[in-house]
């Protein structure tokens, strides 16, 4: 069977067929890319690596130090700040190496995605392989990445002042645009995908998978304020938190607000929340497939799964104080289950 039997009339043209291939595989791409540097990232947050470099130089910064005058007056631009003289004073140059190159790798895969998009982009743009629909899509995929370098320097320099961390509100906010940079990518890659016949989704379940995306992103932001905080290094029993199912102490912050994202109970806490609210949603999805559309209920057993293995690996690195593997691993695992779901709810939304 040819590609261009999985569509239903007007069939694309060969040329159109090829084209939408190579922009998917490239957006796959991309994504993988991406899934890296989120891997990465959380890496650079767990060593504490992350204000290890105090300059933003897009271009420039692309070269590390070379030789040992320029290792010093690194190193030297780093003794300056808060962090060193009131966490790492009298760190020697080799510990600074070490969280300068987790930083720098960091900020290298930044610059890799940033070409590894743009030079395509206008490669598949000159040659007319871009259909009219997806152009202002792919744009704004690309003005987002944009925004996100900024963001990445916004968030460091709330560290170099006042600070001997950065600010988990731009922690949070990083970390989501990354995932959500993922998600859309892989979205528009699925929606290139030949169109194969398969049973209708049943009415509103569609607008249920796009709703648990929406809820994994909402619970990566969430987590992104408990790794700012250092929230899960504290409360580490499970399901009760200081032998409590709902603790006290969730709004002892002036105003009423700051609790949600400056209290480390109450963070933690919803964070929690917001697991058990995914999962259910993951599974009442997953039971109402099965009875209405059976035809896509392997696929909403995937997401479902993959659901459920993140709140595993959750709750093993909180009774374990979260040691870095398992943190690292709970971090890359929140990406897959984004993709699992984002897949899912494309399939859906075509199918409906």
């Amino acid at each position: 069977m040819t590609d261009a039997a999985l569509y239903t009339p007007p069939y694309p043209t060969e040329r159109a067929l090829r084209s939408r291939r190579q922009i998917r595989w490239w957006l796959y791409g991309i994504c993988l890319l991406v899934f890296a540097m989120v891997v990465v990232g959380g890496a650079t947050r767990l060593t504490d690596s992350g204000l290890s470099i105090t300059e933003w130089k897009p271009i420039h910064g692309a070269i590390p130090p070379i030789g040992e005058a320029e290792w010093q007056e690194e190193f030297a631009k780093y003794r300056q700040i808060p962090e060193y003289e009131q966490i790492n004073k009298g760190m020697t140059l080799s510990e600074f190496k070490f969280i300068f190159w987790w930083e720098w790798a960091h900020r290298l895969l930044g610059r890799i995605v940033g070409v590894a998009f743009f030079v395509p982009l206008v490669w598949f743009w000159a040659r007319g392989q871009i259909e009219p629909k997806l152009k202002p899509r792919l744009v704004g995929l690309f003005l987002l990445g944009g925004l996100q370098g900024g963001i990445g320097w916004w968030m460091v320099s709330s560290g170099l002042v006042d600070r001997v961390d950065v600010s988990q509100y731009r922690l949070a906010i990083h970390l989501t645009i990354a995932c959500l940079i993922f998600s859309w990518a892989l979205w528009l890659a699925r929606g290139l995908a030949p169109q194969r016949a398969s049973e209708p989704a049943a009415r509103g379940q569609a607008g249920v998978a796009i709703l648990l995306v929406v809820l994994g992103l909402a619970q990566v932001f969430l987590g992104g304020l408990v790794a700012g905080l250092h929230a899960g290094l504290t409360y580490n029993t499970w399901p009760l938190m200081d032998g409590e199912l709902v603790p006290s102490g969730l709004l002892m912050l002036e105003p009423a607000w700051r609790n949600f994202f400056e209290n480390i109970t109450l963070v933690q806490f919803q964070h929690r929340i917001g697991a058990y609210v995914l999962f259910a949603c993951a599974l009442a999805h997953l039971i109402d497939v099965r009875r209405r559309s059976p035809g896509h209920a392997k696929r909403a057993m995937g997401a479902f799964m993959a659901v459920t293995s993140q709140a595993v690996l959750g709750i093993a690195t909180l009774l374990l104080v979260v040691p870095f593997w398992f943190a690292l691993a709970h971090q890359a695992l929140a990406v897959a289950v984004l993709g699992m779901l984002v897949v899912h709810a494309q399939a859906l939304s075509k199918a409906r």
